[in-house]
């Protein structure tokens, strides 16, 4: 069995906006960011950032703690990373809202056998805003 997933149209907005992060506001020097894993997948976060994690269990303007911190960078320049969490360290976040991606279209088919399939599917992802960093 063959799969193709068919790219969206260049020049548009990325279809897969859940795996998208917010670029990083770097001012003069360091600043404090952490690494946090949601949804079997690490994001790089810092205050203000607003990040399109997997769809989570929660509602809009909810408050929603990462435990899951796998390294904190202090304001100082210094990283702290843990093995393999890092102890004591959370990021709190306002949860905006929850959706769904655009469509992407799914075609599978078998070679040589009148066999063809022609899906859509729709990501469901959670959008939220990073609060503060707690290490």
């Amino acid at each position: 069995m063959v799969k193709f997933i068919l790219p969206h149209i260049a020049g548009q907005k990325s279809v897969y906006p859940h795996l998208r992060i917010a670029s990083l506001k770097k001012e003069a020097g360091a600043f404090m960011y952490a690494i946090i894993e949601t949804g079997g997948k690490q994001y790089r976060v810092g205050v203000g950032d607003v990040v399109f994690v997997e769809k989570l269990d929660v509602q809009a303007d909810e408050t929603i703690t990462f435990d899951k911190v796998v390294a904190v960078s202090k304001e100082d320049g210094k990283l702290s990373v843990g093995a393999p969490l890092v102890d004591g360290a959370s990021v709190s976040a306002k949860v905006l809202k929850n959706g769904k991606s655009k469509k992407i279209t799914v075609f599978t088919y078998k070679p040589k056998k009148d066999s063809k399939r022609k899906m859509g599917h729709r990501q469901p992802y959670t959008q939220v805003r990073i609060e503060a960093i707690n290490a």
